[in-house]
């Protein structure tokens, strides 16, 4: 049965932007900071480059088979055993995804503001409400995304903006940092931070104009790398290198020393922790979806809802893994730099063997699936 074709290019560009800015947005200064110092907007860029070429890659396989996600799409290029087993690895990294957002999470929140609640409520909190919300169809998750799209890039933008006033444009000299021996590293780090772009393996299939798919892409990863390095710019630039790594959470620090014309609001922390509740629920949504819709597409059954709750059980004991948040974020640099191979290789790999092997949806089985029967 074919996927009703109705999300458009804008909608896309919101999911992917929305799915993209999430809870890592809070350390990503520190990340890029810790490898090459006053660099940092530079190793952005650069991450930003590598993440981009991910999704292109993501793109071009969509519009050669823009009726099946990469879950069916790869069992035609490389056979039905080695593409289960690139299928379970891509489960089996946005499960632990999953967790380790929800983690983060509810750390920043009982560190930040509820400090009497236990971090495990905080966790089950926000993957009870992910599961409730994967339960519905695509297409409520579109509307979702959209809804939430514009609460959550404004804010941001204008806070990073009147940051940028009260910025030193010495703290960013040079321009490539002092040091460039963890450069690369620094590179993979902040390019796993856009890892959450894999979601559109998902959405192409029901897009109205699966072709079109690359200008959204393209518009999408302009505004999230440009927000990312316009955050990371500013925090650097009002801090300085040395100070940041002396600060856990970078960029809730810039909202708090950002204030409003006429001083309307001293501080900004408050606002800009709601707005990043918000990117947290959307990025954990679209990584928890893309979770179940892969298991259900794995087994070739029509609805995902059934896996909504089962799987949230398995999930939340991962989250409760790290026993601190050193240790936390230790694992979160790891398992996400490991699963660049799973977002940005695997595709890689199924594109080349395309090619030469000339797989591409058959247009005539596309025409016969849309003829009723």
């Amino acid at each position: 049965m074919k996927v009703p074709q109705q999300i458009t290019v804008i909608q896309v560009v919101t999911i992917l932007v929305s799915t993209i800015i999430g809870v890592g947005v809070l350390a990503l200064p520190l990340f890029a900071v810790r490898t090459a110092d006053s660099g940092a907007p530079f190793v952005t860029f650069l991450g930003t480059c590598l993440a981009f070429f991910g999704v292109i890659i993501i793109t071009i396989l969509g519009k050669r088979f823009p009726s099946k996600t990469i879950i069916i799409y790869s069992e035609d290029i490389i056979g039905k055993w080695l593409a289960r087993i690139g299928s379970l690895l891509v489960i089996g990294f946005f499960a632990v995804l999953t967790s380790l957002t929800a983690r983060e999470f509810g750390e920043v929140v009982v560190t930040s503001v509820l400090k009497s609640t236990p971090v495990e409520i905080t966790v089950i909190v926000m993957l009870l409400l992910a599961a409730i919300s994967t339960r519905s169809d695509i297409f409520t998750f579109t509307y979702i995304h959209q809804f939430y799209f514009p609460f959550l890039l404004v804010p941001v933008l204008v806070i990073a903006s009147l940051s940028l006033k009260n910025a030193e444009m010495i703290n960013l000299l040079p321009l490539w940092g002092n040091e460039q021996n963890d450069l690369m590293k620094g590179v993979l780090t902040v390019a796993a931070l856009f890892q959450g772009s894999f979601i559109l393996t998902m959405i192409i299939p029901a897009m109205r104009n699966p072709h079109r798919v690359m200008k959204a892409s393209v518009w999408a990863m302009v505004i999230s790398g440009g927000l990312y390095i316009t955050i990371v710019v500013a925090t650097v630039g009002l801090f300085g290198a040395e100070e940041i790594k002396k600060l856990l959470w970078p960029t809730l620090e810039l909202a708090k020393a950002t204030s409003l014309p006429a001083n309307i609001l001293e501080r900004l922390d408050a606002a800009f922790l709601a707005v990043w509740v918000t990117a947290v629920f959307t990025s954990l949504l679209s990584s928890y979806y893309l979770t179940i819709h892969s298991v259900s597409k794995l087994l070739r059954l029509r609805d995902h809802g059934m896996f909504s709750f089962s799987l949230l059980p398995f999930v939340f004991v991962l989250a409760m893994v790290p026993q601190n948040i050193m240790q936390m974020y230790d694992i979160i640099e790891f398992v996400s730099r490991c699963g660049l191979m799973i977002t940005i290789l695997y595709p890689s790999v199924l594109l080349i063997v395309a090619i030469i092997r000339g797989k591409r949806e058959d247009r005539n089985e596309d025409t016969a699936m849309d003829k009723p029967s």
